[in-house]
């Protein structure tokens, strides 16, 4: 059973959720504001959490950045705000999804099952990555392509792993910059994007794994063969 916690100002969304999620066996929590959610982070863990965006006493995109202070748990925002600034802060906020409403309950389970998947399968063994053809061996820092070993710089070989770990999200220049370079190091967001070209040649013909999100950032997924 997950556990699933619903951040929601209005009781008849937080109802309509939790009712659809009990009956997909979830343990799902509520939260009727910024600060109640807070406070029940802090004592559980929760598989991922629902965040509604505009919220009493504090809004969604502060609980976010609280939570990412601590925790990795995956975070979806929940909201009626469509414009594309909002939509970029939730993801610079380092949200896992956004998701508008009106929106449909299939969906929304489905998206969070597969963030649980992510977030609980990013090692398939002891130290190895592994997507479609491509396999890391984070112990012994080696890649292989189609079996066959690349040769890589640490930062592309950083910034590969950073991918693989966060296969089918979105990941914003400034989330790649922080994780790959660190936050106390200052570099251009143009820094990302000759990596990310060096990576793509490095992995040849399954270059095609990294996705451009334009406005937004990058998105590594497995591509099947054709």
């Amino acid at each position: 059973m997950y556990n699933l916690l619903v951040a929601e100002d209005e009781p008849k969304m937080r109802l309509i959720i939790r009712d659809y999620f009990l009956k997909k066996e979830f343990a799902v929590w509520e939260a009727a504001d910024g600060m109640e959610a807070l406070r029940l982070m802090g004592e559980r863990e929760f598989d991922v959490v629902l965040l509604d965006v505009m919220m009493p006493e504090l809004d969604g995109f502060s609980v976010c950045k609280a939570i990412r202070r601590e925790k990795d748990t995956p975070v979806i925002f929940l909201t009626a705000r469509i414009a594309e600034e909002d939509q970029l802060r939730g993801f610079q906020m380092k949200a896992d999804d956004y998701v508008t409403k009106p929106f449909s309950l299939p969906v929304l389970h489905a998206k969070v099952c597969a963030l649980i998947e992510r977030s609980r399968g990013k090692l398939t063994e002891a130290g190895r990555l592994v997507s479609g053809a491509i396999s890391v061996d984070t112990l012994a820092r080696e890649v292989t392509v189609d079996g066959q070993p690349v040769s890589m710089p640490p930062k592309v070989y950083d910034l590969l792993v950073f991918f693989m770990e966060n296969k089918n999200r979105i990941l914003t220049r400034e989330q790649i910059l922080d994780h790959v370079w660190g936050q106390d190091v200052f570099c251009y967001d143009r820094a990302v994007d000759t990596t990310i070209k060096k990576l793509r040649q490095a992995l040849g013909h399954r270059a095609g794994c990294i996705r451009t999100i334009v406005k937004v950032g990058y998105k590594f997924q497995e591509v099947e063969d054709e």
